[in-house]
């Protein structure tokens, strides 16, 4: 028997986003052990894990909000790409190119479930901020 979350495309290809995450991680260097490679390996992780989740006998407000932390650690990981390629940790940048475009669709598919979930929420939630100085 399959629990509800396995049947759900975003949860699949959430695990072949960790597979090629994964991948990525397995071709960092040593130096990065306990620093890129174990962070986007946590974030990706995560993705998956709040997809699951918010899956099973929540409400439609926590299983979207859920899927919100999805989205972040998905952002992360992302963001833990960028500083991989920059720092030009790896020889083989396609992976990270097929990285990218498998986050894409992730991250469209995630928007797209908590937008259907629950619809009546607005998700850009920052404000513009006014800031004051002494002078």
């Amino acid at each position: 028997m399959l629990f509800k979350f396995e049947k759900l495309e975003v949860w699949q290809l959430a695990l072949d986003y960790i597979d090629l995450i994964y991948q990525i991680a397995d071709q960092l260097p040593k130096s990065e052990e306990y620093n890129l490679k174990a962070q986007i390996i946590r974030a990706a992780t995560s993705i998956a894990l709040n997809i699951a989740e918010g899956s099973t006998g929540q409400t439609d407000a926590e299983q979207a909000r859920l899927l919100g932390l999805a989205i972040r650690s998905l952002i992360e990981t992302i963001a833990c790409q960028r500083i991989i390629s920059r720092r030009k940790c790896l020889k083989d940048e396609d992976l990270l190119s097929k990285a990218n475009a498998h986050a894409q669709i992730l991250a469209a598919k995630l928007h797209t479930m908590r937008k259907t979930i629950a619809p009546d929420k607005s998700w850009l939630r920052e404000e513009r901020a006014t800031y004051i100085t002494d002078e």
